[in-house]
């Protein structure tokens, strides 16, 4: 992996974050102008964000499948490396008795 090449994980979260603020945008906007009802009371806020995160879900799911598959294979590649270095030490400490 290269320096320049921006973390799959950073990447997969930037783009998660930004499709559930345009869905709290829209939603925000639908309950502004009753297209969708309010919440009950003072609950406006929380309504509105539940609605982001039921409206963002599904599109992140299906948009960001390739950078899902990105960060996976990142993590698994990871996890890989530490298990060899771990195997290594453990190894090498064999050795030493």
């Amino acid at each position: 992996m290269s320096a320049a090449k921006p973390s799959a994980l950073i990447r997969y979260t930037a783009l998660r974050l930004l499709i559930f603020v345009g869905c709290f945008f829209v939603a925000g906007v639908a309950v502004h102008f009753g297209l969708i009802p309010s919440g009950l009371g003072g609950s406006n806020a929380i309504w509105v964000i539940l609605l982001g995160l039921v409206l963002s879900a599904p599109l992140s799911y299906v948009l960001l499948r390739k950078q899902r598959d990105a960060m996976s294979e990142q993590i698994v590649a990871g996890v890989d490396r530490t298990k060899a270095r771990l195997d290594a030490n453990r190894t090498r400490e064999d050795a030493v008795q």
